[in-house]
């Protein structure tokens, strides 16, 4: 595979421009993101597009979304510095609304003008299995018409591999199909985070990637918890191995090994937010390692 940080480089950190949301309490968005991260090596340039008190999924918060033209300021502020020329990557996740995304890619055109190298990963948040679209309106169609054409790395989970095609996924084949047509709009590397198919047993979870006409799959078990944020680190990690090794076989296994030890942790734990911080080590030497395999 391309596009991997070259063997001269490979010692240097990566630097990767993170737009998310950013909370007080818990970890999701850039909270889950940027940690492992730079436990990983990587220097990490955040840009919050919401301070919120905690995330939504509790029901009530308090906080602001950031206007867009915030998210554009500082970028320039960065383009002064010359710095986007080293960024090897922008990420970006939670949209508080549909103009941050188009200040998102402003800041990635910016990005690539000066580094043609760098990638975009864009994890497409519009909604759940269960929770249906939780974004404000504009937000999926924003994803779908401008988000997924402009990225180079996509990491929807099921609900929004589903709503992004407008294919129903109930087998293998069914996600592939659906991965292949988010490819043509766009994107080279589609990561599907969390998948259950007709053939994933019921204490199972399956993850896909598709890269180059090649799929490859991992299968973890099932844990008994209910929380926010694991979408955003797993992004941000298949993200880091993506760039790092170039492979997207071994970027979904470092990956989804990494994410389930975190998870592991905290459901021994009982907590309601993931153990970014105590599970630390998942990051670096995952304590139970999943291999992908073709499929």
């Amino acid at each position: 595979m391309t596009e991997a940080v070259s063997p001269a480089d490979a010692g240097r950190p990566l630097n990767i421009m993170s737009i998310q949301s950013w909370v007080s309490y818990g970890h999701v968005g850039n909270a889950s993101a940027v940690f492992p991260l730079q436990r990983l090596g990587a220097e990490v340039w955040a840009l919050n597009t919401v301070q919120f008190s905690n995330h939504t999924g509790y029901g009530a918060w308090r906080g602001q979304v950031f206007p867009s033209e915030l998210i554009e300021e500082l970028v320039l502020g960065i383009a002064e510095r010359g710095a986007l020329e080293r960024c090897d990557a922008v990420l970006s996740g939670y949209m508080g609304d549909a103009a941050t995304g188009a200040a998102i890619l402003s800041a990635v055109g910016r990005v690539k003008a000066a580094n043609p190298a760098a990638m975009y990963c864009c994890d497409p948040v519009i909604g759940d299995v269960g929770r249906g679209v939780f974004v404000r309106p504009g937000i999926p169609e924003f994803m779908r018409d401008r988000g997924v054409p402009a990225a180079d790395i996509l990491t929807p989970n099921q609900f929004e591999l589903e709503w992004l095609t407008g294919q129903t996924v109930t087998s293998l084949d069914d996600a592939k199909a659906a991965v292949s047509a988010l490819q043509a709009k766009g994107p080279r590397c589609v990561l599907v985070t969390s998948l259950r198919v007709e053939d994933t047993p019921a204490d199972a979870m399956d993850l896909l990637v598709g890269e180059g006409g090649q799929f490859h799959r991992i299968r973890t078990p099932l844990l008994p918890l209910n929380v926010n944020g694991a979408g955003d680190a797993i992004a941000a990690l298949f993200l880091f191995h993506r760039l790092r090794w170039g492979e997207p076989s071994v970027a979904l296994s470092a990956a989804a090994s990494s994410i389930y030890g975190l998870l592991r942790r905290t459901a021994e734990a009982g907590s309601r937010e993931i153990l970014t911080v105590a599970a630390q080590d998942e990051f670096v030497t995952p304590s139970r390692v999943f291999r992908a395999s073709a499929c």
